[in-house]
């Protein structure tokens, strides 16, 4: 769950109970706190993200942080959503929580954004339209999208050769419309796909505690290059929204780049993934609500645009952007509890029997909830 926050043309999960590899059969299925700490970290930094975008031309720093976090806090939500979505068969009942889950609050969302942006962005007459996603809605349609493809995916031979050549041919393919964001959806694959392909013993893997002391040097290593690259790479290549054409290099950049970032952010990936804790913590339990933080925080970002908090000096001192950056995870961090998201819940996660057939109770037996995200 985002990526830019370009004018808003620019974070996902649902949550009530989870299923934990390895619950023994007919037991109450349990969250997996390290998915829940992965979930609500991330969704930190993409607040985080989007807090530092008014302040990245003043500070090469903050560019360098923004390009890092920008590389895999995406690619890691994609992952896990693509891990919780390995069971969707397009039954009845899983598509039932497509629709409630990801359909219904794209719809609002989409709704919501559009009133509310032409406020903030002073575009009164923009008009509602449910093809073109607008701002952070990009991942509810992309999600929508890749759960349908499940099965397909489930099926092939090589999945991820095939979702990685899908993501390179995009890139040379400038004619791709905004109509459900499918440039983005379909160069963002990859990642969905890889975590179709994922199973337990493989998040296992990285939590060694080799892996642990191995990400420390890596990660530095990372943040000196994006540091020294800042003036030397477009980070828009990460937002994963454009075509080769669009960055002004020749067509055959596309699928290397294509290549050369799914590697950079799996590594980083694979680096945060290690740090993650997996006994539960403070936050755990926010994990439950980052579909909520990711999609309310907009509107906290929307409106700081539009009184223009960082044209003052103070937020681009060091001690200023240490502030916004706290302040970023303490709004992300409220809007992800428990009030908030009950408040919420009726068009987040709306049950809708009104809208549905019954279905027999085998269609509707050990649905995990974080299958959502």
């Amino acid at each position: 769950m985002s990526d830019t926050a370009q004018p808003v043309r620019s974070a996902a999960p649902r949550t009530t109970a989870t299923t934990a590899p390895g619950n023994p059969p007919g037991r109450p299925k349990q969250r997996d706190a390290f998915f829940d700490n992965a979930k609500y970290l991330a969704i930190v930094l993409v607040a985080m993200g989007h807090a530092w975008e008014p302040l990245r031309s003043g500070s090469r720093a903050v560019t360098a942080l923004y390009t890092i976090v920008y590389a895999f806090h995406m690619p890691a939500f994609i992952i896990i959503s693509g891990y919780f979505s390995r069971t969707f068969d397009a039954s009845p009942a899983k598509i039932k929580r497509l629709v409630t889950g990801v359909v219904v609050p794209y719809v609002v969302f989409e709704t919501a954004y559009t009133y509310f942006t032409r406020w903030s962005d002073g575009v009164p007459d923009r008009a509602i339209t449910l093809l073109d996603p607008l701002y952070l809605t990009w991942f509810l349609a992309a999600l929508f999208i890749w759960r349908l493809t499940t099965p397909i995916w489930r099926s092939v031979r090589w999945p991820l050769p095939i979702a990685l050549a899908v993501a390179a041919l995009a890139t040379l393919s400038p004619s791709i419309g905004d109509d459900l964001d499918l440039q983005r959806t379909l160069q963002f694959l990859p990642y969905f796909v890889l975590g179709l392909c994922l199973r337990p013993e493989h998040f296992s893997l990285v939590r060694q505690w080799r892996v642990r002391l191995l990400a420390v040097p890596v990660f530095a290593a990372a943040v000196v290059f994006s540091y020294w690259a800042v003036p030397r790479m477009d980070y828009a290549w990460f937002f994963h929204r454009d075509a080769a054409e669009h960055f002004g290099v020749p067509d055959w950049y596309g699928p290397l780049m294509t290549l050369a970032l799914f590697a950079c952010s799996l590594i980083l990936v694979a680096c945060f993934l290690s740090w993650v804790p997996g006994r539960r913590m403070w936050f755990t339990t926010l994990g439950a609500g980052t579909l909520y933080g990711y999609l309310l925080h907009g509107f906290v970002v929307q409106a700081g645009n539009h009184v223009d908090w960082a044209g003052h000096r103070w937020p681009h001192t060091p001690l200023g952007e240490i502030a916004v950056t706290l302040v970023a995870g303490a709004v992300v961090t409220a809007l992800c509890t428990a009030p908030v998201r009950r408040v919420f819940r009726c068009v987040m996660e709306p049950r809708m029997e009104w809208a549905f057939r019954k279905t027999a109770p085998a269609d509707t037996a050990g649905v995990p909830a974080q299958a959502r995200r």
